[in-house]
């Protein structure tokens, strides 16, 4: 039973979106950005005077996106995160696919079920031991998310590309929560979208540091992207790069804030031990199932969510916490708290107070 003093008003108080890892609002400048590429459209491919001046803008794009991320290799436009996964994950030049336990959606379908999964320990992170066993035999495509969607924790891809390297394997890394927000690691492949960090919906990219290692499928985008590019989106997405990743440590305070303000009020977080995200906190409040705590916190005009934005409605139990090791019970009483540029303290102490109301009640 929920405290009986708690009653909701979502007209009382302005809606609160803490859902930024599912996507985050676009930045005026990516707007500014997005205006200006409509107002110059044509096709980039076309031969006219039009096309040309598209192209350059398209070119312009790309150059910027390479030097926001200090990106060395190449930069091939997608329409978001889950295209470049799936495009290298189907042509990257290797015999097989690995992919870890704690992968997104976006790359457990295109890999498909045959895929060997790579086991995790209790905080989410891939075991190298077995990663290790894993690599002999024929050349392997790895894929690994820098930052896991749902548990924010960041796995040690430094070591892992040095493995994958001396077996003669190609690193794929998933950046779409990392990408805007922390260093990228150094893989061969790096996948990510641009409204996880302030573009618009709908433009993304994958970086491929040697096209060597991708076989072209034919089109646009040099070959391995087909369809009319998305000039407007590329340049907002570029705009939003360059406004830098200079909040989080505001975002950093924040997450710690939550995390203190949960364990206090009984819950946990998940985890918590683990280098994470500034961005993400994945927390449980024991006795109270994540569909009751998000029909709650929507009630009272707060946006949480419970797994990544692409299961979360669905019943399925989350594989990533269970991958870790939860047992069922646990996994099903954990939701996402996820931060963006716009989070302020007030955001989080606002959150927390109905925690603690619902806390309470949990208890009774």
């Amino acid at each position: 039973m929920f405290a009986a003093s708690w009653k909701p008003n979502p007209l009382a108080q302005p809606p609160l979106y803490l859902d930024h890892a599912a996507s985050t609002p676009l930045l005026d400048v990516a707007r500014d950005a997005l205006a200006q590429g409509f107002a110059a459209w044509a096709n980039p491919s076309s031969p006219h005077r039009q096309g040309r001046a598209a192209r350059a803008l398209l070119e312009d794009a790309r150059a910027r996106v390479k030097a926001a991320l200090g990106w060395p290799g190449e930069v091939v436009f997608t329409s978001g995160a889950s295209e470049a996964l799936a495009l290298a994950i189907a042509h990257a030049k290797a015999d097989r696919v690995l992919v870890g336990a704690v992968e997104h959606d976006a790359v457990l379908r295109p890999a498909g079920e045959a895929a060997p999964r790579l086991v995790v320990d209790g905080n989410g992170v891939i075991d190298l031991a077995a990663l290790d066993r894993a690599l002999e035999g024929p050349t392997a495509l790895i894929a690994v998310q820098q930052v896991n969607s749902e548990t924010g924790v960041i796995q040690p891809l430094d070591r892992i590309a040095a493995r994958v390297r001396e077996a003669g394997g190609v690193l794929l890394a998933d950046c779409a929560q990392a990408a805007g927000k922390i260093a990228l690691p150094d893989a061969d492949l790096i996948a990510l979208s641009a409204h996880k960090f302030g573009g618009p919906i709908g433009i993304g990219a994958l970086l491929v540091r040697d096209f060597a290692l991708l076989r072209a499928p034919g089109g646009q985008e040099r070959g391995y992207r087909a369809g009319t590019e998305n000039m407007p989106g590329a340049l907002a997405m570029a705009a939003a790069l360059e406004a830098g990743d200079g909040w989080m440590d505001q975002a950093a305070q924040l997450r710690s804030h939550l995390d203190a303000g949960v364990i206090a009020a009984g819950g946990s977080i998940v985890a918590g031990t683990a280098p994470r995200c500034p961005t993400i906190g994945s927390v449980r409040m024991p006795g109270i199932s994540a569909a009751a705590q998000l029909i709650r916190f929507d009630a009272a005009g707060i946006a949480v969510s419970a797994g990544s934005a692409c299961s979360s409605g669905s019943l399925k139990p989350s594989h990533v916490l269970s991958a870790m090791g939860l047992d069922p019970k646990t996994v099903g009483e954990v939701i996402r708290v996820s931060i963006g540029r716009e989070t302020g303290e007030a955001d989080i102490e606002r959150f927390l107070s109905l925690w603690r109301l619902m806390a309470q009640g949990a208890g009774r």
